[in-house]
């Protein structure tokens, strides 16, 4: 089957979902069939859809069912396990392994974004990390560059690494304009993460996420 990532992040609202089309974006400027996933979404509008799912199915150039690329949709904009048991809903690891196969047949680049940091909890027993695990796919991390981020990139990474996922790069999202010593911070995750830098991308660039993607590579590449 074609190549699968694992998209997670630092945190929430650190700009998984951009990041992703922006790499979606990338993988069509070098000439690949790409397609985005998220399983799992929280938050919908008047219509039933989700912002992060509407913009995944346009930033990807592979055009599939919108219940491949989002099995899971809730309405509140709330944590996922609170969600699926206020719907009455089990999130099935089996399911959204499925619409991954399924992706991985008909494109030649798949990324599956999880939802919030890389260990929310999907129910009492389950987590986004369990998922990743189960999909067994090797890992991008946003790190959204803010106060903090090189501790939660840190624990993000050896989290990652205890479950015996490969973490094969990171971005570097600018999402703070404000941030003190960006540079100096940049520096020190390069040093300290055990993978390659994907790219820098700078706080609202032209064209958005399609601009972005002229910041960024993809993983081997």
């Amino acid at each position: 089957m074609s190549p699968a990532y694992f998209l997670t992040g630092t945190d929430t609202e650190i700009g998984k979902t951009f990041i992703t089309c922006a790499l979606l974006h990338r993988a069509g400027l070098d000439g690949r069939k790409a397609v985005g996933l998220k399983p799992i979404a929280a938050g919908t509008d008047t219509a039933g859809l989700n912002d992060d799912v509407e913009a995944i199915r346009a930033a990807s150039n592979v055009e599939l069912p919108r219940q491949i690329i989002n099995p899971y949709c809730f309405q509140p904009a709330i944590a996922p396990h609170i969600a699926a048991a206020e719907a009455g809903v089990a999130i099935e690891f089996k399911t959204i392994k499925s619409s991954c196969d399924e992706a991985r047949q008909q494109a030649d680049l798949v990324i599956v974004e999880g939802v919030g940091g890389f260990c929310v909890p999907l129910s009492g027993e389950q987590s986004t990390a369990d998922l990743a695990v189960y999909l067994g796919l090797p890992v991008i991390l946003v790190v959204g560059m803010r106060l903090g981020c090189i501790n939660h990139a840190l624990l993000t990474a050896e989290a990652i690494a205890a479950r015996g996922l490969k973490l094969v790069g990171w971005v570097a999202n600018h999402i703070d304009p404000a941030m003190s010593r960006f540079a100096e911070n940049l520096a020190t995750l390069q040093a300290l993460l055990p993978a390659p830098l994907l790219g820098v991308v700078p706080h609202g660039p032209q064209g958005s996420a399609r601009g972005a993607a002229a910041f960024l590579k993809l993983p081997g590449a």
